[in-house]
């Protein structure tokens, strides 16, 4: 048993697919992929997600 983080700690549980993609309304084949890139943990896709949607937003603003 690792003492480095504590087991209950929330914002690490494992996300499901379905429920990521629905929290920042990506499509499930993106929130699978970015799943399967950054592995289960939650800081890291919550990281991810919202690097992707920050990037979206700075493409658009250029396009406008």
């Amino acid at each position: 048993m690792s003492l480095d983080k504590p087991v209950d700690d929330l914002e690490d549980q494992p996300y499901e697919t379905v429920f990521f993609a629905r929290k920042y309304g990506l499509p499930h084949r993106l929130a699978k992929t970015m799943i399967e890139a950054n592995g289960p943990g939650r800081r890291a896709c919550d990281a991810a997600a919202t690097t992707y949607l920050s990037y979206l937003a700075l493409c658009r603003r250029r396009e406008s």
